[in-house]
């Protein structure tokens, strides 16, 4: 789906083209500039195209509400290019109070006040988890049923994803506040249905959760001056999920394929919390992680030296340091990147819940299971590494630049 600074940012070509938004909605940037919202459908089985708006006059929320009403008088048997009535109808959805049509309206208010990586992170989750079920539904039908909306949350809940669905029931509940303001609803059903979820279940260890807020940290980690050895071990904890006393320890006879396709770190039963061997698949950043820390460490015991005893490995302390002076005291700890992991994840691949937990060395009930499947399931654990790689560091330094930042000076 397009983000406004993308819509806002499109630039004129030499030739027209296209920036595509979904379910038929793109936008077209002519020669001279002109931004236009089209929707491309069939009508009869005949394709046909009808121009919404022009840009900015019309916002990407505006057309994507104007899309829903394109869909639903398709579905009613009405053509959008041949119904002159109509046509007038999609342009002007005000009067237009279902679900999906008022959250669009409360996020296009909402989002002034967010970042951008926030807006879009609010909008994809009740597009995916509320909109098949109550999007069509006019949102005062659904008032009075808190039932129905605890039905939605609870489908959340049964994919492994507790705190999404208090977020989800939060954001549903700002949108009902927003609906009676405009004398749409009298009622928050999504209020009354907050003690009915399960309870959060809050670990010792600080950490962030939120996928917005872990990259703007990360990126505070980032410019924090330290020693290049504390950074790269930083970024390799975040991109294995491993506990922060595995890492600490590692060993250079542990990371075996380096140069192959299936790059691995074993970790030894003597040194993992469950006493079982791990076996950790490697992403391309974690190689170049190692490949970049061989600088320090190569003929010495650990890969994660001390910065003052290079023989000894790195202080416990270290991690937890630099976070302190980027700014996230009390609010993240090194330990705190498995939960970040775990619950980002569960929300991106909720269908991958038992690999996810295999990959933070969760012990499964069955110890027998649980070893049989450490191994069978391997090739999807490497591919969920990697695209945790996409999905945390996309926005965060390269490897080479993170290793060249100055140490502190005090």
């Amino acid at each position: 789906m397009l983000t406004d600074s993308q819509v806002r940012s499109a630039k004129k070509k030499d030739k027209p083209y296209r920036l595509t938004d979904g379910k038929g909605l793109f936008l077209h940037v002519a020669t001279s500039g002109t931004k236009t919202w089209r929707v491309r459908y069939k009508f009869n089985h005949k394709e046909s195209q009808i121009v919404l708006g022009h840009y900015p006059d019309m916002s990407l929320g505006d057309a994507r509400i104007a899309l829903l009403e394109v869909k639903k008088n398709i579905r009613a048997g009405r053509n959008p290019s041949t119904d002159k009535l109509l046509r007038k109808e999609i342009i002007s959805t005000q009067y237009q109070n279902t679900f999906e049509i008022i959250t669009y309206q409360w996020h296009e208010i909402k989002k002034k006040f967010w970042t951008e990586r926030h807006a879009n992170d609010v909008i994809h989750s009740l597009e995916r988890d509320v909109f098949p079920a109550l999007g069509g539904i006019p949102i005062n039908e659904i008032e009075d049923k808190p039932d129905v909306i605890l039905s939605v949350l609870y489908k959340i809940e049964q994919r492994g994803a507790i705190e999404t669905a208090h977020r989800v029931r939060q954001r549903m509940g700002e949108i009902f506040v927003f609906a009676i303001g405009k004398g749409i609803c009298k009622h928050n059903p999504a209020e009354i249905v907050a003690s009915n979820l399960s309870p959060v279940k809050r670990g010792r260890q600080p950490a962030i959760i939120e996928l917005d807020e872990a990259i703007e940290m990360l990126q505070h980690v980032d410019d924090t001056p330290s020693f290049p050895v504390t950074k790269l071990a930083m970024r390799f904890l975040l991109l294995t999920a491993v506990r922060p006393g595995e890492l600490r320890y590692a060993r250079w006879e542990e990371f075996e394929g380096l140069e192959g396709d299936n790059p691995v770190w074993v970790i030894p039963a003597t040194r993992m919390k469950m006493k079982r061997e791990h076996i950790v698949p490697l992403c391309p950043m974690a190689v170049d992680i190692i490949r970049h820390v061989c600088k320090w460490s190569a003929g010495l015991e650990f890969v994660f030296p001390n910065s003052r005893h290079f023989r000894k490995p790195m202080s416990e302390n270290a991690l937890g340091y630099l976070i302190n002076r980027a700014g996230y005291y009390q609010r993240h700890v090194p330990h705190g990147f498995r939960s970040m992991f775990s619950t980002i994840m569960n929300e991106h691949f909720p269908q991958d819940r038992f690999v996810i937990d295999l990959v933070l060395a969760h012990a499964p009930k069955d110890q027998v299971e649980g070893a049989y499947n450490r191994t069978t399931h391997f090739n999807r654990r490497k591919e969920l590494m990697i695209e945790w790689q996409q999905i945390i560091t996309k926005e965060l330094k390269p490897i080479d630049e993170l290793a060249n930042i100055p140490k502190r000076l005090s």
